[in-house]
């Protein structure tokens, strides 16, 4: 119960007396490749069975694990594959996903090696098949309740739903190519627009499924989609507001009607300039923190928004976790710490999934220093 009580200390912009951690909570602050097993080792724990995962499901982290480092998150559900839809495991390596763009996996990422809808226009979007989420599987929708329930009842985690559904922006990107779908924002908006259309219907009924069955049962829940690179954003802000955040702002908003709770987004990159829009769009728990990039630095997000949200992430990935050592470590979580849980609105996590360039010691020096410099002081 104490979980809950500074989670929700936290929330409110109140200095919770123990930070909370947060670890394969949700999708955006989990583990890819062997790095789970590479800890496992370390540790001496039991390692799961090998098992592969497709593209938009995260591995769920062991439960052993999870006490060692004393994490405070548990996770549930995860994107969904319609059975009406274009879904096809083509080989071991190979498939195509429920919006028919082909995925091969390279050991630790799944990558695009076909958008369908390269170089199509706009009456091409009347053909396309789109996944039809009446035909997503209920006994998997009832599953992912029964444990949120179970998990709530017990009263003892922060229980995240992740998101069931892509956003709208990064399905763009994927289904056209970056290159022709940013080519299209600027010379073909109607053709964005109309494609998000589709998206966001897709969206709502799969949200009414989804948070109709879980939404009384979770804590927060989460959503994804990468609108900047490390220095600056995919699209202007103008843009943004025009193509994007009237169906992202939709999207929230229909998924309020269902549950209560507390909307985590992540984009990766500088989006320090999409803050407000992102406020306004109703997002409250912000994801990763890339701290390299210049104007993401968590002292100007915590003077510029901390009032106003709650910020998720934010350990270094790119140069401390892989490259430090326990001394470096712990000076950089506990500056981190210092900055951003200063007056509650803050919840620890790494920038964003752990690879496997981190060695497995420094995660662990990394969320023992969370846990020493995270308790009310």
């Amino acid at each position: 119960m104490s979980r809950l009580l500074d989670f929700e200390s936290t929330i409110s912009h109140k200095k919770p007396q123990e930070l909370i951690l947060d670890l394969g909570g949700c999708p955006l602050s989990s583990m890819e490749g062997n790095t789970q097993n590479r800890i496992l080792d370390l540790l001496g724990f039991e390692k799961p069975k090998h098992e592969r995962f497709l593209f938009g499901k995260v591995q769920r982290l062991e439960e052993s694990l999870l006490k060692y480092l004393d994490i405070d998150t548990r996770s549930v559900g995860e994107i969904l594959h319609p059975s009406d839809s274009q879904f096809e495991v083509l080989s071991d390596d190979v498939y195509i996903d429920e919006w028919g763009i082909t995925r091969k996996y390279d050991g630790e990422y799944w990558n695009i090696i076909n958008s369908p809808l390269k170089e199509a226009e706009i009456e091409d979007l009347d053909d396309f098949r789109f996944p039809n989420a009446d035909s997503i599987d209920i006994r998997q929708i009832e599953a992912f309740a029964d444990e949120a329930k179970r998990l709530y009842e017990q009263g003892e985690y922060v229980i995240c739903a992740e998101h069931p559904v892509y956003g709208v922006f990064e399905l763009g990107c994927w289904l056209c190519g970056f290159e022709d779908f940013l080519v299209k924002t600027l010379v073909d908006p109607d053709f964005v627009k109309k494609l998000f259309e589709k998206i966001l219907e897709y969206q709502k009924k799969v949200i009414e499924i989804y948070y109709g069955a879980l939404g009384k049962y979770i804590h927060y829940t989460s959503s994804g989609d990468d609108f900047a690179t490390q220095d600056n954003l995919f699209i202007s802000v103008d843009s943004f507001r025009e193509l994007v955040k009237p169906f992202f702002k939709e999207r929230i908003s229909c998924t309020k009607q269902f549950t209560n709770a507390k909307f985590l987004h992540h984009s990766c990159g500088n989006v320090n300039t999409l803050i407000p829009d992102l406020i306004d769009s109703g997002v409250e728990i912000l994801n990763p923190i890339q701290p390299c990039s210049p104007i993401m630095q968590p002292e100007i997000l915590k003077e510029a928004y901390g009032r106003d949200i709650v910020f998720h992430g934010g350990c270094d990935t790119q140069k401390l976790l892989p490259f430090g050592n326990q001394e470096s470590i712990e000076e950089g979580v506990k500056e981190l710490v210092k900055v951003m849980n200063r007056d509650g609105g803050y919840i620890f996590a790494a920038a964003h999934n752990l690879q496997s360039d981190v060695p497995p010691e420094n995660i662990v020096y990394m969320f023992q220093a969370a846990r020493k410099f995270g308790r009310e002081k």
